[in-house]
């Protein structure tokens, strides 16, 4: 079994900055895709982006393109989210998540493993 678990959250003014990390235990993903997801209240799960084993091809939503990276190292078990540009409507609780299989997938429904999330906020 996979346990991840999510930091970096909190709160910062619109334009700002914040990294989110995701370090998974219980044993390796190195070889599994990784995402990120994001959920407002009142609003489903959504897809931010996401990160095949190897690194490349990362894929994102069209919202935060150009101002999201994730990232991963392998070595450490660990995914990052960084987020630069940030805006009000970025404010949600952002979610670690993976698969168990390494193909891509901007599908919550795919993803097999979940952190407890952490908040970001966004003031304007």
């Amino acid at each position: 079994q996979v346990q991840l678990v999510e930091s970096g959250g909190g709160l910062v003014q619109a334009g700002g900055s914040l990294r989110l990390s995701c370090v998974a235990s219980g044993r390796t993903v190195s070889r599994n895709t990784m995402g990120w997801f994001r959920q407002a209240p009142g609003k489903e799960r959504e897809f931010v982006a996401a990160i095949s084993w190897s690194g490349g091809r990362p894929d994102y939503a069209d919202s935060v393109k150009g101002r999201f990276t994730i990232s991963r190292d392998n070595a450490k078990n660990t995914v990052y989210l960084q987020m630069n540009s940030l805006k009000p409507e970025d404010t949600a609780v952002y979610y670690c998540a993976g698969k168990r299989s390494s193909g891509g997938s901007s599908n919550v429904d795919d993803y097999d493993y979940w952190g407890q999330g952490t908040q970001v906020t966004v003031s304007s």
